[in-house]
């Protein structure tokens, strides 16, 4: 398939495309003349680059892992429960700035019922 069906499929834009190549996330990508000729192992690793791009990851995450012709999915596992570990704590902050809001928000009615 050619940069503008992939692009289609993955939600992804062209120059996105061409970037992930350039990085190396993509491997060694076929051509037909000046065509990029993608496979099907590219669609998977252009959606798995998505995927962990809409969790939260950034590329340079993504580089030692996803870059090259296999996939580290051990390295994968380590860096999804890093990110859930900080996601945790980025929670229990909010919860917390939440129940301080909350408190704060009793007192002004307690305020304003009392005037």
């Amino acid at each position: 398939m050619y940069i503008g069906e992939l692009a289609r499929l993955t939600g992804a834009t062209p120059k996105a495309l061409r970037h992930y190549e350039a990085l190396g996330l993509l491997g060694e990508v076929r051509r037909a003349g000046a065509y990029r000729r993608y496979s099907q192992q590219d669609l998977a690793q252009v959606t798995l680059i998505r995927q962990a791009q809409a969790l939260g990851f950034r590329l340079a995450e993504l580089l030692p892992i996803l870059a090259g012709i296999d996939t580290d999915w051990a390295a994968l596992g380590r860096h999804i429960a890093a990110k859930r570990s900080q996601l945790q704590e980025e929670i229990a902050r909010l919860q917390a700035l939440d129940a301080r809001l909350l408190a704060i928000d009793g007192e002004i009615k307690d305020c304003l019922q009392r005037a």
